[in-house]
C-alpha cells in the first residue's frame, strides 16, 4: 500500500495544450489531464474500458457517430475497442481510469496525444 500525491507527480506536456500525470498499478492506469480551451485528443481506440470523470469544465466526446457534452460532475464510461475523440470547450480538470492498465501508454505509444 502506499499513498500517491499528484503534486509529486511528473507532469508531461502532451502538446501545447494537453498535459498528463499517471499513474500505473497492476491491472488499472489512472491519468489526471489539463486540457486548455480548444484541446483535441483525435479519434483513437484502445483495449481499454475507460471512465473519464470531469472535475473541471467540459469536454466534447464525439463517439460512435454521437456528440456527448461532459461537464464537471459528469463521467463518461467508454467500451473496450470504441473509436472516440474528445475536445476541451474550456479549460478542464479530469480523471480518467483504464482497465487494463495502459500498456501502450508504458511503451510510448501515445503519439496521438502528442499532436
Amino acid at each position: 500500500m502506499q499513498v500517491q500525491h499528484w503534486n509529486e507527480l511528473e507532469i508531461e506536456q502532451m502538446n501545447p495544450l494537453v498535459q498528463r500525470q499517471v499513474l500505473h498499478t497492476q491491472n488499472m492506469t489512472m491519468a489526471r489531464l489539463m486540457l486548455k480551451k480548444g484541446a483535441v485528443v483525435p479519434e483513437h481506440q484502445h483495449i481499454n474500458e475507460q471512465i473519464s470523470t470531469v472535475l473541471e469544465g467540459s469536454l466534447i466526446f464525439q463517439i460512435a457517430g454521437q456528440e456527448f457534452l461532459v461537464q464537471a460532475g459528469d463521467s463518461m464510461v467508454i467500451p473496450p475497442n470504441v473509436p472516440h475523440s474528445v475536445s476541451a470547450s474550456e479549460d478542464s480538470l479530469v480523471i480518467d481510469l483504464f482497465s487494463p492498465r495502459r500498456e501502450d501508454w508504458l511503451r510510448g505509444e501515445d503519439a496521438y496525444l502528442r499532436r
